[in-house]
């Protein structure tokens, strides 16, 4: 089975987008079927799609849309870790229409100023939360923030995590140095997976050449059994098509066995967020 594990969808005419305003190549409505012409072109048989709004309304859309959708399989939604009844607002969620597809729960750390946000006592809670309900915590941070999650990833051994987009490192001669001390760290955490997604609208006109030495070591660290593909669609159109991205992934784990290769593009994401086939 073949699953793209990190997607966005979002209708205009639902809800608003804000952080689309400036980017007007994003400021429009993007759906599962506009999507599923490349997922069927590319023989992807089921998606994750992702919160893209700290808003309690989003994520039950999301489920519902999952609920009849044939690629969506998974959702990872929001909800507000430093609320009251957290637990409470899970379960809930998991009643409604789509609700079996909550697999995961996700906030935008990386627009959080604090760097240490992640690390928070009353983040972490919230987080044990989400591990207490069988969810998978999706991790999206900045560079500067990757040091608070590694120490929450510890400090939490029975939540399982997802680190999205690599941790945005900078793309760069410079680049990899810091970044790969910190995966080395997370990678000897075994309750860490990492998705090899988002990181294309990172690069120029080359992207697979400017990507090696990141997916060079998110390989020799935390392996193929903990490594997803996600395509970040539709954010990756501001660099590339869908096939594109695609196969720029196919292209830094080309030398990887056969099975490798399923479980990057496939059986991780499966297992992880209990996908069934």
């Amino acid at each position: 089975m073949r699953i793209d594990a990190h997607h966005h969808l979002w209708d205009l005419a639902v809800r608003d987008q804000p952080w689309t305003r400036d980017i007007p190549a994003l400021r429009r409505t993007f759906t599962a079927d506009d999507l599923r012409p490349a997922l069927d072109r590319n023989a992807v048989d089921a998606t994750v799609v992702v919160q893209t709004l700290a808003v309690p309304q989003e994520t039950p859309e999301l489920l519902a849309l999952a609920s009849g959708d044939p690629h969506v399989r998974a959702v990872v939604g929001w909800a507000d870790l430093t609320g009251p009844g957290l637990a409470d607002r899970l379960a809930e969620l998991r009643e409604l229409p789509g609700g079996s597809r909550l697999v995961g729960i996700r906030h935008g750390i990386q627009d959080e100023p604090d760097p240490d946000w992640a690390a928070r006592p009353e983040v972490r809670r919230g987080i044990e939360a989400v591990g207490a309900a069988g969810l998978v915590y999706d991790l999206l941070v900045r560079p500067d923030q990757l040091p608070a999650a590694v120490r929450t990833v510890r400090a939490l051994p029975n939540v399982r995590f997802v680190l999205d987009h690599a941790g945005n490192p900078v793309i760069g001669p410079d680049g990899p140095q810091a970044w790969t001390s910190l995966l080395t760290d997370l990678a000897d955490c075994p309750n860490v997976a990492v998705k090899l997604s988002g990181l294309v609208t990172r690069t120029g006109t080359d992207p697979a050449r400017a990507l090696r030495p990141y997916a060079d070591v998110l390989l020799a660290t935390v392996g193929p059994d903990r490594l997803m593909y996600g395509s970040d669609w539709p954010v990756c159109l501001l660099a590339a098509g869908y096939d594109d991205v695609l196969a720029v992934a196919e292209t830094l784990t080309g030398r990887l066995s056969a099975a490798e290769r399923e479980a990057v593009f496939g059986t991780t994401a499966a297992r992880w967020y209990g996908i069934a086939a």
